[in-house]
């Protein structure tokens, strides 16, 4: 494994080490477990959407859990109450649990399942002081606000 050096970043970045911190940890991501597959694709300039194949799972079977900046999805099969002989068995049915850290603001939206595809929709929601805004100029040390002259007065 590499390590990265992030000291020039840092010199016209502020705010970013959380960043840094989940670049260097995405390195041990190698050996994590594939199963089941899915899909992350950007729906909307603040909309995403997660798809992952889970043939075989009813709804009770499936959990959504999201905290703080982790969704974790997790599948427990019921066991078997029939005895079955499988010539080949190529659905698998297995327990599993997958994990995404998602990034700042972005919310759980809704969940569907469909012919065996759970569909996770996400937004990511800025709150209005992170959104863009002008800043005003100084006039000769005070604000340009204040060198307008005020015509009626807020009741």
């Amino acid at each position: 494994m590499r390590h990265t050096d992030f000291a020039p970043l840092f010199r016209s970045t502020i705010g970013f080490d959380r960043l840094a911190q989940l670049i260097d940890a995405s390195g041990g991501f190698d050996n994590e477990v594939t199963y089941p597959p899915y899909n992350i694709e950007r729906t909307g300039d603040s909309e995403y959407r997660i798809t992952m194949a889970v043939a075989g799972f009813a709804q009770s079977e499936l959990k959504i859990d999201a905290k703080e900046s982790l969704l974790t999805v997790r599948g427990e099969k019921a066991p078997e109450t029939a005895e079955r002989k499988y010539l080949h068995r190529g659905i698998a049915t297995r327990n599993f649990e997958r994990r995404f850290q998602l990034a700042d603001y972005v919310e759980v939206k809704s969940a569907a399942l469909s012919d065996g595809i759970l569909s996770i929709s996400l937004v990511r929601n800025l709150p209005e002081r992170m959104k863009p805004r002008s800043v005003p100029i100084s006039i000769d040390g005070a604000a340009a606000a204040d060198s307008f002259k005020q015509i009626e007065a807020a009741v």
